[in-house]
């Protein structure tokens, strides 16, 4: 019973910005991040797009927005917006 209870509560939670809010209760968030270069030991930017739910479509583009797994919404949608 322990086992399922942690299984829930391991959701990934992300924090992006917002870059496009153009799609019905959907908003489309960039999460960048820093890596280290294994050679030069130098940081750079990686940054990845997610399509996050946003049912009642408060977000704009340049918003900062905190976001978590859930199951999937669609094809490509597989986050929702944590409302604060």
């Amino acid at each position: 019973m322990s086992l399922e209870s942690e299984k829930k509560s391991m959701k990934r939670k992300f924090s992006g910005e917002v870059v496009s809010a153009k799609m019905a209760k959907t908003i489309v968030v960039r999460v960048d991040r820093f890596k280290l270069h294994p050679r030069y030991q130098k940081r750079y930017r990686v940054s990845k797009k997610y399509k996050v739910h946003d049912p009642k479509g408060q977000y704009q583009v340049g918003n900062t927005v905190e976001f978590v797994q859930c199951r999937p919404l669609s094809k490509d949608k597989k986050f929702r917006v944590i409302y604060k």
